[in-house]
């Protein structure tokens, strides 16, 4: 039989949606907020040769710019006010995660509640501003060291680049907080998607232009179609896939009332390092042919070759990828997720794993388990990543299907899709205790 919150959401529907105004102001609400960042994508940074930097940009575009670009929704080539995106703050969270583990005193901060998050907040804050000033910097003299880049360089040129790059960044954080409070969804997360998304139609049409000149083969682009599906069904079951622990809580007694035990689960998730890491893997397999784009094929001869092998599709960039990705996939779940404090607290409040001695052995048991899926999400990423790299280096399709790209769209959809099925419900728990206030007054 089904429960009363499975029977309410089988009956959500577009009715259920229109008699919602809280979350259709949400939602109105996150649409604009995301408008507003496509239009800064659109601003030119001040003194620069939109021209010319095209130029410079089509020599250097295969490295980590590129990735950074598509991030950042295009706005690395027009080298716009959010050029930087929101990828600073990201780097900031990666780096406070990686500390709380590693400094005492920002693990007991991390412990301390609500207090102690918003104090690391702070620390994420102060930590984006540093790595968008270095950034930013870099870019401005990089852009002088272009050819007719900028119009007038010197240091005016760079103080003010370096404030309204870092300026843009700040803007995006503030506006991706407030649509995590005030909309829908992640705030941060919707603005990557919004970037990644936004280059998504033009790369169809050049696509489906391409099958109609006879450049591509129709089969080709039909089967990268049904792929596509095949892949975002795989996405969808694997990010919802969890490995659920049986918790038993025995009988206590608390005062003169004696409580009965009960039992719960423990989630641990399939994929618990997320899309950190392919982003990490992409990021160093791509400083190479970066480092050649910025020197225009001028380097030291063991540069190039070491960019020829690890170009998109070779065997070992193939082999180094998928290594990285196992191996971040380890590390940042060893990270994330401690067995031995989730073991201290189930011993705490009386919780066991039936079979398994609190304490040591729990947290042995928990980490046994949480290797073993972490080896099958490792090897479910390797796959999503590496199925695109090998289509295009077979089939020559003219866009980059990144699974890196592909992960953070869906992962995003579901999340956001997930929020919305939860105001409805509440919108509906609402609706029947009102019902149920009237018939009682009414009595």
């Amino acid at each position: 039989m089904a429960s009363a919150a499975e029977q309410l959401a089988a009956n959500l529907n577009f009715s259920a949606f229109a008699k919602a105004e809280e979350l259709k102001k949400r939602i109105w609400f996150t649409l604009g907020a995301l408008l507003v960042y496509r239009l800064g994508t659109y601003i030119p940074l001040p003194g620069i040769n939109p021209e010319a930097f095209a130029q410079a940009f089509g020599q250097a575009q295969s490295g980590i710019i590129g990735m950074f670009n598509m991030f950042a929704g295009g706005a690395v080539e027009r080298m716009a006010i959010f050029a930087l995106g929101i990828m600073p703050y990201i780097s900031a969270s990666i780096i406070m995660q990686l500390m709380t583990s590693v400094v005492p005193s920002l693990e007991q901060l991390k412990k301390e509640g609500d207090q102690g998050r918003k104090t690391i907040n702070q620390y994420t804050r102060y930590g984006t501003v540093l790595l968008a000033t270095m950034q930013a910097y870099g870019i401005a003299v990089g852009l002088e060291g272009a050819t007719n880049v900028v119009a007038d360089p010197g240091w005016f040129f760079r103080i003010s680049a370096v404030i309204t790059l870092v300026g843009g960044t700040m803007f995006l954080m503030w506006l991706g907080e407030q649509i995590t409070s005030r909309g829908i969804g992640n705030g941060i997360s919707l603005i990557i998607f919004a970037g990644i998304v936004a280059g998504l139609p033009a790369a169809i049409v050049s696509t489906l232009e391409l099958g109609r000149q006879g450049a591509l083969a129709t089969w080709i682009i039909l089967m990268v179609i049904v792929l596509a599906v095949a892949v975002i069904g795989l996405i969808v079951f694997m990010e919802r896939a969890q490995r659920r622990l049986l918790i038993q809580y025995p009988k206590r007694q608390v005062g003169n009332k004696m409580f009965e035990g009960n039992t719960s689960f423990l989630p641990l998730k399939l994929n618990t390092a997320g899309v950190i890491p392919p982003i990490f893997a992409s990021s160093l397999l791509l400083v190479p042919a970066t480092i050649s784009g910025f020197s225009s094929g001028t380097g030291p001869e063991w540069l190039t070759t070491v960019t020829a092998l690890l170009g998109h599709g070779q065997p070992l960039y193939m082999l180094f990828y998928a290594a990285m990705i196992v191996f971040f996939c380890f590390f940042y779940t060893a990270i994330v997720f401690n067995p031995s404090d989730t073991a201290d607290n189930l011993k705490r409040h009386g919780g066991f794993i039936p079979g398994i001695r609190p304490g040591e052995r729990t947290a042995q048991y928990i980490d046994y388990v949480l290797t073993r899926i972490t080896a099958v999400g490792a090897i479910y990423i390797v796959l999503v990543c590496l199925l695109p790299e090998f289509l295009i280096s077979a089939t020559g399709v003219p866009f980059y299907f990144g699974g890196t790209s592909l992960l953070i769209v869906v992962s995003v959809t579901m999340d956001t899709v997930s929020q919305i099925q939860g105001h409805l419900l509440a919108h509906q728990y609402e609706g029947l205790v009102k019902k149920a206030k009237l018939r009682g007054k009414r009595r």
